[in-house]
């Protein structure tokens, strides 16, 4: 039993409206940097229940932060906004996009934007409630899925005046993740040479396609001699018109990731070298188009044990007939299906409905969360929002985001994130102990920002 029943009862009786918010997000998805509707539907309900809001914070058109309370502790929620291209689905059993082709709520983070909402909301309810001290910020943060929002919106001076943060991301699982994700670096290399008759000249034309062929054998020789955290991948982006035609224009488009900013900083610099090889070997000019970057996650481990002690006082939600069948219907469509049945995983329920203890696994997927965490203490909680078998970025996500099980999962976050907000604000000592782990752990690499001043923010598409 939660001792912060004041917060969890609040975020109850906004469940309509949290429901409501992230269900708008599941039928109008916008993509990064698109966010625009979302932030609005974000803002109201901030302002609705007191808050200041600033609408394109930080320089960011789609950025919303809305504000209450005074003083200290400064208590941060990491909220998302943005849908992912082509995961478009209706809420059914099988893959039938309502769009082919068009953006969905693949990474959930409908859900997102509003668990984050209804943490902020509980908080700020509890602490009227009892006359506390605190101030309570919302981020609603763009473009999480290029991994650069919260960059951007750090480059420009946020979260720098919070004492903590605490982010919240749907999942197969109820738990706390408190292990490291790794960072990355972002960047288009285009190409451009000169065309002529493949057949006819080709001595007179230089292949751009040539020289990004060459950079990508390099690239892959390179992966022999990188520490073992380090992930490259790339996909082309432009690469000739015809086979008759030398092309005079290529680009491919690279992720370089590893657990630390010094890993991939000193890989890309590498990989630059071998681009530049590149282009000198096919007489060739290279431009580099740097997209962005993000920090790897640093775990915080006193905070990620008070957030898992609000959840396991909070519970496991309990799933209905209808749920379990949907979601069984669903794992059986799985691609890890059959590794799942066979480790029992699916034996007991196909939805998550445990507690589950601290994680500290390593992931090679990135966050911009990482971001946050080099500048404040933050955890990360997750909760069960789609069945336990369904693949990351997938159409089942989707789903899932748009129905009671989502929904369900969203509200359980959101009272997650109120507890441990409020735990916080009424035990100094475990603020004070969780910034004595920070600063040990970025002792000697404070946060640079990977974004470069001269890259522009992106504006939403018209």
């Amino acid at each position: 039993m939660s001792k912060h029943d004041i917060a969890i009862q609040a975020i109850e009786s906004k469940a309509n409206v949290l429901i409501e918010v992230a269900d708008k997000m599941w039928k109008e998805p916008e993509t990064a940097y698109n966010e625009v509707k979302a932030a609005q539907w974000i803002a109201d309900v901030l302002k609705a229940n007191g808050f200041e809001v600033e609408m394109g914070a930080y320089n960011l058109p789609t950025c919303v932060v809305g504000r209450w309370g005074k003083g200290h502790p400064v208590v941060g929620f990491l909220g998302e906004l943005d849908a992912l291209p082509g995961m478009s689905q209706k809420i059914c059993t099988f893959k039938d996009p309502i769009v082919p082709g068009g953006a969905g709520q693949g990474c959930g983070h409908n859900l997102l934007g509003a668990a984050c909402l209804g943490g902020a909301l509980g908080m700020k309810a509890e602490l009227e409630a009892k006359g506390l001290e605190g101030t309570v910020v919302y981020y609603g943060c763009p473009a999480e899925e290029v991994l650069t929002g919260k960059a951007f919106m750090a480059r420009e001076g946020a979260f720098r005046d919070l004492d903590c943060a605490f982010s919240w991301h749907g999942g197969s699982m109820n738990g706390v993740n408190n292990g490291v994700s790794t960072g990355l670096n972002s960047a288009i290399f285009h190409f451009k040479g000169r065309t002529a008759h493949a057949g006819g000249d080709p001595h007179n034309g230089r292949s751009a396609l040539d020289a990004a062929e060459i950079m990508s054998v390099g690239a892959n020789y390179l992966r022999e001699h990188v520490t073992s955290d380090v992930r490259i991948h790339y996909v082309y982006k432009e690469a000739g018109t015809a086979p008759n035609i030398v092309p005079d224009k290529a680009a491919v488009w690279y992720y370089v990731r590893a657990f630390s900013r010094p890993a991939i900083e000193d890989t890309y610099a590498r990989l630059v070298k071998v681009a530049e090889g590149a282009a000198h070997m096919t007489e060739t000019e290279l431009e580099i188009e740097f997209l962005g970057g993000c920090y790897n996650t640093i775990p915080n481990e006193t905070l990620a044990a008070a957030a898992h002690e609000c959840l396991e006082a909070i519970g496991p939600n309990q799933w209905t007939e209808e749920e379990q069948a949907f979601a069984k219907a669903m794992n059986e469509q799985s691609p890890m299906y059959e590794m799942f049945k066979n480790a029992g995983k699916l034996d007991a329920s196909a939805i998550d409905d445990q507690i589950h203890p601290i994680s500290r696994a390593y992931g090679y997927g990135s966050t911009d969360v990482g971001d946050v965490m080099n500048i404040v203490p933050t955890a990360f909680i997750g909760t069960a929002t789609y069945n336990l078998a369904a693949p990351g970025h997938s159409w089942q996500i989707t789903s899932c985001a748009g129905m009671s099980i989502g929904h369900k999962g969203m509200l359980l976050g959101a009272k997650a994130l109120a507890a441990v907000g409020m735990e916080v604000v009424e035990n100094p000592e475990l603020l004070k102990k969780a910034k004595e782990e920070f600063d040990e752990r970025v002792k000697g690499n404070p946060y640079k920002c990977p974004i470069p001043k001269e890259i522009p923010i992106p504006q939403p598409q018209k």
